[in-house]
């Protein structure tokens, strides 16, 4: 099976709740997803690869960019690309 690939750019102290919801999301499917996070100001490597960030921005596996977020979209968004992976 393959891992999934999650990203997530925060850009603000307001992303800080997104951050939670990834990383627990991500916790529920255990060792079939990989997520690093950036922090805007700190880090700098996600700006070649996906230019600047002004919004919080979730990428999936490199691919699939989602900023405007929720909580429901998050874990739809973990669980389609899990499945997917998975098939």
């Amino acid at each position: 099976m393959a891992k999934v690939f999650i990203e997530f750019i925060n850009t603000c102290p307001c992303c800080d709740e997104y951050v939670k919801i990834i990383k627990k999301t991500a916790q529920e499917h255990g060792d079939a997803v990989d997520l690093k996070v950036y922090y805007a100001g700190k880090d700098f490597d996600y700006i070649k690869k996906y230019g600047q960030v002004n919004k919080g921005t979730m990428i999936v596996n490199g691919r699939k960019k989602f900023d405007s977020l929720t909580a429901p979209l998050i874990e739809k968004a973990i669980a389609d690309a899990v499945a997917e992976a998975a098939a």
